[in-house]
């Protein structure tokens, strides 16, 4: 398999204030794991910016204009109640979303099979009219629909293990058929939503709650039974995957208790998905996990079995 990892060194310079979960430390700690020889072959990308339009791909004119106006000139402002922006804020929320085109058109293009897009913030809170959750823009959903746009893709699955719900990403695709939606998560949690009665208008969101303190085989049980069954009926033409660590035993933000083994195991059923339907083509987009130790090693082997298949 040949991986592709997109970074940027703007992205650490989304400055957050003192102790907040979302913060720089997140990648630097990642590439340290990627210091090991694992990740000699691994191909790393410069992250490109993406343009404004992308955007309206997936949210109105008018909440990219007020994200624009939040951004300060100097310091730190507060978006929303744990949302925040430095004046290099919008930069780096631009080149992931940069990033994540980039990478869909590389799979498409067999330049590469599969990505991982590291940056930050993340964006999966993000709903068409709202930032929120720490998150700007809706990265995955603008790659969505950057690959229907560009590459004719009729069927495009998002899969969002993140330990929060992705709120923002079932917002913007709930009447939308073309694009199904799975996620595993917590649940009661932030933000509140994500329960499985919650289907979209077209039965295409699927959603797999764990109650607090589950476990690796509560979250494997869930995600045969709901997640691999849509796909198998779905047949994506690409995956697209919210890949938050968050869940991991480790983190503060939450009561899940996986392990890096269980993010291991996630992306290898999700690549027999896309082996099956979609050409090999994944795209993975690190959304939370606020653990550095727990980030890192999961994202790590998260990174390893995209490059082994």
């Amino acid at each position: 398999m040949t991986t592709q990892l997109y970074e940027n060194p703007i992205f650490l310079e989304h400055i957050v204030p003192e102790g907040h979960p979302e913060r720089p430390d997140r990648l630097k700690a990642l590439n340290l794991a990627l210091e090991h020889p694992n990740f000699a072959e691994l191909k790393r990308v410069e992250a490109p910016k993406g343009s404004e339009d992308l955007v309206l791909l997936a949210h109105t004119e008018e909440h990219l204009c007020s994200i624009k106006k939040w951004i300060p000139e100097e310091d730190i402002s507060q978006i929303e109640a744990d949302t925040f922006a430095c004046p290099s804020s919008l930069d780096a929320a631009m080149t992931g979303i940069g990033a994540a085109v980039a990478a869909v058109d590389a799979v498409f293009s067999g330049e590469a099979d599969n990505a991982f897009i590291a940056a930050r913030p993340p964006g999966h809170h993000a709903e068409k009219n709202r930032p929120m959750g720490f998150c700007f823009f809706n990265t995955v959903a603008i790659a969505a629909r950057h690959a229907q746009r560009a590459h004719g893709v009729e069927r495009v699955a998002i899969v969002d293990w993140d330990v929060h719900h992705g709120n923002g990403t079932q917002d913007i695709f709930w009447n939308d058929p073309s694009v199904l939606f799975c996620s595993t998560h917590q649940m009661p949690l932030y933000p509140g939503t994500g329960a499985k009665e919650e289907t979209g208008v077209k039965h295409n969101i699927v959603n797999a709650p764990l109650s607090p303190n589950s476990g690796s085989e509560h979250f494997r049980d869930a995600f045969r039974a709901r997640i691999l069954t849509s796909l198998d009926n779905f047949r994506p033409d690409l995956v697209l995957i919210s890949a938050g660590f968050d869940a991991h035993y480790r983190d503060p933000l939450a009561q899940l208790n996986l392990m890096a083994e269980d993010f291991d195991w996630a992306t290898g059923r999700l690549m027999e998905v896309a082996g099956k339907s979609s050409g090999n083509r994944v795209v993975s987009l690190l959304e939370g996990g606020y653990d550095l130790e727990g980030l890192a090693e999961s994202a790590a082997m998260h990174i390893l079995r995209l490059m082994r298949g």
